[in-house]
């Protein structure tokens, strides 16, 4: 049986049509990305995840969104270009999209439905760092900020959450993954 979250039609970066229903079947990991972050360095880490894990039916998807104070002001010709040329990024990357508020995509009001609680390994560090510099924050369960990550299961599940401030590495993202791997 096919997942909702599979079924709903979105565009890849290069303006082509895909879903997640491309990747049924794969454990993948589900990043809101930005190239203007402080954050953006884990685009390294999210593509050794992939290198790592692909051959064994994983899969980084890259949402790009500009909802966090315009870190992510490019074309989707752009960010694909910064992409490739800073980080070589191999996995997918999709069309720009929102992430938050009454306008997020279908894909991510999905997802928060799904699992409305980020796992943090700072406990409520990265709201209070952000809250420190004078920024604003979105309220829970919305997608707190770039690189928040969800992981799906290969039925389609979300099965976790993570934090923006967990890192790629960080061992309990790596457990989750390595766990689902091994489910067949």
């Amino acid at each position: 049986m096919t997942n909702t979250v599979d079924m709903i039609k979105l565009q890849r970066i290069d303006g082509t049509d895909g879903g997640l229903g491309d990747y049924a079947g794969q454990v993948r990991l589900i990043v809101n990305v930005a190239s203007k972050c402080g954050l953006t360095p884990q685009y390294e880490g999210l593509e050794e995840l992939y290198r790592r894990y692909q051959d064994r039916g994983f899969v980084v998807l890259g949402f790009p969104s500009n909802d966090f104070l315009g870190q992510e002001p490019g074309s989707n010709a752009e960010i694909a270009e910064f992409c490739k040329l800073t980080y070589d990024v191999g996995f997918p990357i999709f069309a720009k999209n929102k992430v938050t508020g009454d306008d997020k995509s279908e894909l991510y009001a999905s997802l928060i439905k799904e699992m409305p609680v980020a796992l943090s390994t700072s406990g409520d560090g990265m709201r209070t760092m952000l809250a420190g510099h004078g920024i604003d924050t979105t309220n829970p369960p919305e997608v707190l900020w770039n690189f928040e990550k969800f992981l799906i299961a290969r039925d389609g599940r979300v099965v976790a959450r993570y934090a923006p401030d967990t890192a790629p590495d960080d061992p309990a993202l790596i457990a989750s993954i390595e766990a689902e791997l091994a489910l067949k």
